[in-house]
């Protein structure tokens, strides 16, 4: 499958909620950012736990949406499109590693990889397998293939996870701790593979507080109390 580039601007893109007591009426998670993701470009977002990493990145990668401001694909805006619309578009065209690392837990590694791969028109299942096999080979764990997830250890799931989100060749890549639950060793295997991901001509996004990542960025932000530095 073809990589299309896609860029990503946010522009006053902010998420704040209502509090139930207290003399503020509301909360900002996220205070208006401006921030551009171009293909080819890695970007890493650090940050203190609960400064607002993972809602702005869910607000660029069309999951959760912003009380005000803007988030553009191509220049078109991102919430401005249906659900449905949005979905196809979020499945096709944008990866997303989550923290978590869910997977479904009756479905083998090969399964859970291709699920995605069959959810928009036009799918090449074949393509996608091929491409699920190198990326399994490459993060160590291609024996793994036929093993049901919930058989996996922690670091097998995050690496499955990286492997499923890749494997539809996304534009855009959306990574929330993707070296979590990783030793020294795949860290490194797990850095360099967005690293050459971006330089194929994705933009890429790693939030993470681990910072090695730093050293693969060509763009270096910090998160704290809301506020993109």
């Amino acid at each position: 499958m073809k990589l299309e580039p896609i860029t990503v601007k946010a522009v006053g893109a902010e998420k704040w909620y209502y509090r139930k007591k207290g003399d503020a009426n509301r909360f900002f998670a996220v205070e208006p950012a401006d921030l551009t993701l171009e293909p080819g470009k890695l970007t890493v977002l650090t940050g203190r736990s609960g400064s607002g990493k993972t809602t702005l990145l869910h607000m660029l990668a069309g999951i959760v949406t912003p009380s005000g401001g803007t988030v553009a694909v191509n220049g078109e805006d991102l919430y401005a499109m249906d659900d449905e619309a949005l979905s196809r578009f979020r499945n096709r065209h944008l990866g997303i590693i989550p923290q978590g690392a869910e997977l479904l837990p009756y479905l083998t590694v090969t399964e859970n990889i291709l699920l995605p791969a069959g959810m928009w028109p036009g799918a090449d299942r074949e393509s996608a397998a091929d491409q699920a096999a190198l990326l399994l080979k490459r993060l160590g764990i291609e024996n793994l293939s036929g093993v049901c997830a919930r058989e996996l250890s922690g670091g097998e799931r995050r690496r499955v996870s990286i492997a499923r989100a890749l494997a539809g060749t996304p534009g855009v890549l959306f990574a929330d701790e993707p070296t979590s639950d990783l030793d020294d060793e795949n860290t490194g295997t797990v850095l360099e593979l967005l690293r050459e991901y971006a330089d194929k001509g994705a933009a890429v996004l790693i939030v993470s507080h681990d910072s090695e990542a730093l050293d693969y960025a060509d763009l270096r932000l910090k998160m704290d109390g809301g506020r993109l530095k």
